[in-house]
């Protein structure tokens, strides 16, 4: 075959795709395979029947190479190289139909029919009361939450509107600024201080999810929990630049 080289390594490792699944998957064959014999590998990777299969070579850049067209010729006689890939096409086939999954049956049960097995998740978490199904647990955790909930409710009642304060959040520095709404929210539930800061630590400008609950510029103002808010006399920090500074 004329333009042909034999390349010296025994195993070649390309792409593989087809015409029932356009994915592809990467696998190794040895050069010394016949075509015939490449074929029948490829009838489990590619859905495609070694009879009808036509097997096309692309170049890393899609570009055709060439066809395996005699299966009696040897893999390694072609001009297939690491990381080419190996298209096989077959008129029995349909386009994807392996990977479409719209027409594959799907398994459903019922609430009330999984409730009855007793070989789910639900039913093991039942047997070793785990979860909502500890009693003793769901009501240590509801008297934590209510508990958490009354004390952010009672610092709140220490806080109002055009307070100087200081919000400490665990893992940041401190900032101070100015309490400018005190209440509950919409984007969580729960009593929120909102404060405009001094400077731009923030994340909004006192709205959130399209609703304003105080004005700010951009990136000043932010909402935090009453527990990480200090009310008191704490002046705007002087940072330390000369009148000729900017």
């Amino acid at each position: 075959m004329a333009g042909i080289t034999i390349s010296s390594s025994e195993l070649v490792s390309v792409q593989v795709t087809s015409t029932a699944n356009t994915y592809g998957v990467e696998r190794r064959f040895e050069r010394c395979l016949t075509i015939a014999a490449l074929k029948a590998k490829l009838e489990l990777v590619t859905g495609a029947y070694s009879q009808t299969m036509i097997l096309t070579v692309y170049s890393k850049d899609g570009k055709k190479v060439c066809a395996l067209d005699n299966d009696d010729a040897l893999l390694g006689s072609y001009p297939v190289d690491d990381g080419m890939t190996l298209h096989a096409e077959d008129p029995t086939l349909k386009a994807n139909e392996y990977s479409d999954t719209s027409k594959v049956e799907k398994f459903e049960l019922s609430q009330d029919e999984y409730n009855k097995r007793t070989d789910s998740v639900r039913a093991f978490k039942e047997r070793n009361k785990l979860g909502r199904f500890n009693e003793e647990e769901v009501k240590r955790k509801e008297a934590e939450l209510k508990a958490k909930e009354e004390k952010e409710e009672a610092k709140a009642k220490t806080i109002s509107v055009g307070d100087r304060c200081e919000v400490s959040v665990v893992g940041q520095p401190g900032r101070r600024g100015e309490v400018k709404y005190v209440g509950e929210t919409d984007f969580k539930p729960g009593v929120w201080v909102g404060v405009q800061y001094d400077e731009p630590f923030g994340k909004n400008d006192g709205s959130v999810g399209g609703k304003r609950y105080f004005t700010c510029p951009e990136k000043y103002g932010g909402f935090v929990r009453p527990t990480t808010v200090e009310v008191g006399d704490f002046p705007e920090e002087d940072l330390g630049l000369d009148d000729d500074e900017m």
